[in-house]
C-alpha cells in the first residue's frame, strides 16, 4: 500500500487544485480587482497549479514534512534583514484571512509575493512603506485550513 496517496499533505493540495479548478473565474476575477495592472501576471493559476502538481508527482512523505514552496496553506517564517526580526504567517484562501493573527490571504501583497518562494529564498516584499529585504527561512503547512 502507498502511504503518500494518503498523506495529509496531500490530500489538501489535491483538495487545493481541485477548489481553484472549479473557482477559477471568480478567483481570476479576484486576482484583477485586488493586483494592479503592472504587477498581474497572465498565467498566475496556472503557474501555481504547475508547481502543486509537481510537488505531487514526487511527493513522498518520509522525505517531505512540508513543501518545497511556499504554497496556500503553508506556514512561512521570513527573516526580515535590515532589522534582524522574524516574522511568521500562514499562506490562506481570501475568506481565511486574519492579519492580526498572522493569516494572510494568497492574493494579498504580502501573500502574492511569498507564494512559490523556496525555502532560503531572499525576496524583496514590495510594499506602502518601501521595499523590505527578506529571507525565506521555514516553510511548514496548516493542516487545519
Amino acid at each position: 500500500m502507498n502511504h503518500s496517496t494518503h498523506h495529509p499533505l496531500r490530500k489538501r493540495l489535491v483538495e487545493q487544485l481541485v477548489f481553484l479548478d472549479e473557482n477559477r473565474f471568480e478567483l481570476q476575477d479576484m486576482y484583477a480587482a485586488t493586483v494592479p495592472p503592472l504587477d498581474r501576471d497572465q498565467q498566475f493559476f496556472t503557474k501555481y497549479a504547475a508547481t502543486v502538481e509537481r510537488f505531487l508527482s514526487t511527493f513522498d512523505p518520509l522525505e517531505h514534512a512540508s513543501p518545497t514552496h511556499v504554497l496556500i496553506g503553508s506556514q512561512v517564517s521570513i527573516f526580515y534583514e535590515e532589522d534582524f526580526m522574524t516574522d511568521d504567517f500562514t499562506i490562506c484562501l481570501p475568506e481565511q484571512s486574519d492579519p492580526d493573527k498572522g493569516y494572510i490571504s494568497f492574493m494579498s501583497p504580502v501573500g502574492r509575493q511569498l507564494l512559490l518562494r523556496e525555502k532560503d529564498e531572499k525576496v524583496v516584499l514590495l510594499t506602502p512603506n518601501g521595499a523590505i529585504h527578506a529571507v525565506v527561512k521555514s516553510i511548514g503547512f496548516n493542516y487545519s485550513l
